[in-house]
């Protein structure tokens, strides 16, 4: 590491300790042709794939983009805010996990499905009426049907 006082390129490392949340490395180094001290944190480099939309578009991933259609379906409903955080970092994880530079929109789609089913149910509805477009009260009807047989352990 360079040191950001006299430019030498050889620092050595006095003091090595993870961050609080323990997802980075505090380093405290030294200068031993200045004597100056300083500090670098080191993290990992995860990169999140790109998102094919339906049309064939790719866009960065958003985690903006995820709390926002997440949060727009859990609108007035009792979750705290907690939860949603760990399911976008869940789904991130996820998408990390997969170490795949491309996944389609259909694929995060479903992953939020599946963790508003787990946080509120009347979400998850709000979610696939949009994300499946429904049409008509059937297609409701028949999801909530389905709801209600997993809860009964069907």
């Amino acid at each position: 590491m360079r040191c950001p006082f006299c430019g030498a390129e050889d620092t050595r490392v006095a003091d090595s300790r993870l961050t609080q949340d323990g997802t980075q490395v505090r380093r405290r180094r030294e200068c031993p042709a200045c004597g100056e001290r300083f500090t670098t944190f080191e993290t990992a480099e995860l990169q999140l794939p790109r998102i094919i939309k339906r049309d064939g578009t790719r866009e960065l991933f958003s985690a903006d983009k995820l709390r926002r259609g997440m949060l727009r379906a859990l609108e007035k409903r009792p979750v705290p805010t907690e939860r949603v955080e760990e399911a976008i970092a869940h789904i991130e994880r996820e998408l990390m996990k997969r170490g795949e530079r491309e996944v389609e929109a259909r694929v995060v789609g479903e992953m939020v499905m599946e963790a508003l089913r787990r946080l509120d149910q009347v979400a998850y509805i709000r979610f696939a009426s949009v994300y499946k477009s429904f049409e008509d009260v059937a297609a409701f009807r028949e999801l909530i049907e389905r709801l209600q047989q997993e809860a009964r352990g069907q």
